[in-house]
């Protein structure tokens, strides 16, 4: 606790994100020297989801390090794969871009993950568009669109995700699940690569936030009224 308010790894975990994605994008793009950019997107996507940072973090033995309240002990899930992003944050402004991609490719990568084998594994794009909405505030939703049977008597399911009730993307598969990830894969391609989408995005958000905090402000005048 500082100023009677309480320390906490938020600021770092924001910076320990942005540069891990930075560090792992260098590593893949080296290491697959004549892998297309789809390829490259999936790597990088394997190795910084939360599950695979969870592991690496408790590989690592920081579970036995960190300090946590009631309130964030409820979502352990997270935590330790937020505070493996908070320490490569805090190496980063330490010791530079240099340094922290060392601690990553030869602490982490090199000596807990074996990188043909992570190739192998698929994406869950679902669960990864989810935790991307949730880490930046901003709203993802699966909508059902369709649903009808084929010509060889197979259900077919057509799902389209939406951000602020802008379609994304869509997928088709013949169980809801499926047709969900071929939605979400499309939908991040789009969030990492679409530049004006992205922008797009970014503006509603604003909007969003200044329509609260508008509302916030007309509550507060109307209480004080009453008085």
């Amino acid at each position: 606790m500082k100023d009677g308010r309480w320390i906490n790894n938020e600021r770092l975990e924001f910076l320990g994100d942005a540069i891990l994605d930075a560090i792992v994008a260098d590593i893949v793009f080296k290491e697959f020297e004549y892998k297309k950019e789809g390829f490259l997107t999936n790597m990088r996507s394997k190795i910084v989801q939360r599950e695979t940072l969870n592991k690496l973090a408790l590989d690592l033995g920081l579970d036995r390090l960190i300090k946590s309240s009631a309130k964030t002990a409820n979502h352990k899930t997270h935590m330790y794969g937020n505070a493996l992003e908070a320490l490569i944050g805090a190496i980063y402004l330490d010791q530079g871009y240099r340094v922290a991609k060392r601690f990553v490719h030869e602490r982490l990568i090199q000596a807990y993950l074996n990188i043909e084998s992570v190739a192998q594994q698929e994406v869950n794009f679902k669960s990864r568009l989810i935790e991307w909405g949730q880490k930046h505030k901003i709203p993802v939703e699966f909508r059902l669109i369709e649903s009808f049977v084929d010509d060889n008597n197979n259900p077919v399911f057509v799902t389209t995700i939406y951000i602020y009730d802008i379609e994304c993307g869509t997928g088709k598969g013949f169980s809801k699940k499926e047709s969900q990830q071929k939605a979400a894969e499309a939908t991040y391609q789009k969030v990492n690569f679409d530049k004006d989408f992205m922008k797009e995005i970014l503006i509603l958000k604003e909007k969003e936030l200044q329509l609260r905090e508008d509302n916030q402000e007309e509550n507060i005048t109307d209480s004080e009224a009453k008085e």
